[in-house]
């Protein structure tokens, strides 16, 4: 039985075998791909459109719809708004936070120029700190008919929600600081953790109450792993960072009944349990490059419980491969982490500039006409 793209996606994150496995691009910031790239695989594909950023830190598009259709994607995004950057002049914005960026010269992305709470602070001064504020309605403003829009046509709705606490205290804090607070100041990083946690739980329940019975998927992310390992030692990750994040996922779970998506860059082996403990449906980007995240082991101890998102390899594959080679990493995704669902097919992260467009049309047509030998 032909399925639409939106029952191809619940399916498989029910752990179900769908028709054919689905393929996600650009459904989050963290799946989509770097404006280069991009201007390549519209000028291939003869899409001539303005290009929008979903995400101006990563330099990350909202894909034109042709391009989506061109590749038989099965997921739409559903990107809240939040308010505007404050541009600083070429190359240089500030976002609501107060963290100022900046692009360098040469480089695809933009860095931490400035961090608010570094140094030596105290808590009374993040009590202080100007918070952004959770109940602006644009953080709320065309959701519904967003939503509406892709159900209409068939897609697979995925909401992006902001990340909890991780990201946004490292930079607020500075990652020196914020590394050294680990160690040696751990109350005082406990309150930067709660104070952003709790703006991020009142901008989650305002979103998932607009939107949260009707979408498929909720996207939410914080980078826990780095290529060796987890950003701090497991011990360090349970009694400081999981008790938080299970309070995120338990509101989110709450207020709908979609699927959660957890984005967490790097090697997070030695988590993964923990993380489904606390309500992570599905994982991306399963960095296969990173330590332990072996997709064999992945799907043999958690496939029943958990579905795997990404899992096509951007270091390596994607950028320095053949079509071949991605081709023969696709079959080999497909068959070990798609056997009796539980897979959607995407990159492990963003598309980066390096990776050329007849790589990116190979995965996702191979991804699409490939025929699994668990199908018989």
């Amino acid at each position: 039985m032909t399925m639409t793209h939106r029952q191809r996606v619940v399916a498989a994150l029910s752990h179900q075998e769908p028709d054919v496995v689905p393929i996600d691009l650009a459904s989050t910031i963290d799946s989509s791909i770097v404006v280069e790239g991009y201007e390549q695989l519209k000028t291939h594909l003869n899409v001539e459109s303005e290009t929008v950023l979903s995400n101006r830190m990563m330099r990350v598009v909202h894909v034109d719809e042709r391009v989506l259709q061109a590749l038989d994607i099965d997921t739409r995004g559903v990107f809240p708004a939040g308010p505007p950057d404050q541009i600083m002049g070429d190359n240089r914005y500030r976002d609501e936070w107060g963290v100022e960026r900046i692009r360098p010269p040469g480089s695809y992305y933009y860095d931490e120029r400035t961090f608010p709470l570094a140094g030596e602070i105290t808590i009374a001064d993040i009590a202080r700190y100007p918070m952004p504020d959770p109940d602006d309605p644009i953080r709320t403003k065309g959701l519904k008919e967003r939503v509406d829009q892709i159900h209409q046509a068939g897609y697979a709705a995925v909401l992006n929600l902001p990340s909890a606490f991780v990201h946004k205290t490292q930079y607020l804090r500075g990652f020196e600081d914020w590394f050294v607070d680990f160690a040696l100041n751990q109350k005082l990083l406990a309150a930067l953790f709660d104070a952003v946690l709790e703006v991020s739980l009142a901008i989650c329940a305002r979103q998932l109450d607009e939107v949260g019975a009707d979408v498929d998927v909720i996207l939410t992310a914080d980078d826990l792993g780095v290529q060796r390992g987890l950003m701090m030692s497991p011990d360090a990750y349970r009694t400081w960072v999981h008790p938080r994040l299970r309070r995120y996922f338990d509101l989110i779970h709450s207020k709908s009944p979609a699927k959660v998506l957890f984005h967490t860059c790097g090697s997070v082996i030695d988590i993964v349990g923990d993380l489904v403990d606390i309500g992570v449906d599905a994982l991306h980007p399963i960095q296969v490059s990173a330590r332990g995240m072996d997709p064999e082991r992945l799907k043999a101890e958690w496939g029943d419980k958990l579905a795997f998102w990404g899992a096509i390899d951007t270091q390596h594959t994607l950028c320095q491969g053949s079509v071949e080679d991605v081709r023969a990493e696709v079959e080999h995704r497909i068959e070990v982490l798609g056997r009796g669902g539980g897979y959607v097919v995407g990159a492990v992260h963003n598309i980066q500039p390096d990776v050329p467009v007849a790589n990116i049309l190979a995965m996702y047509g191979h991804a699409r006409a490939y025929t699994p030998s668990y199908k018989g």
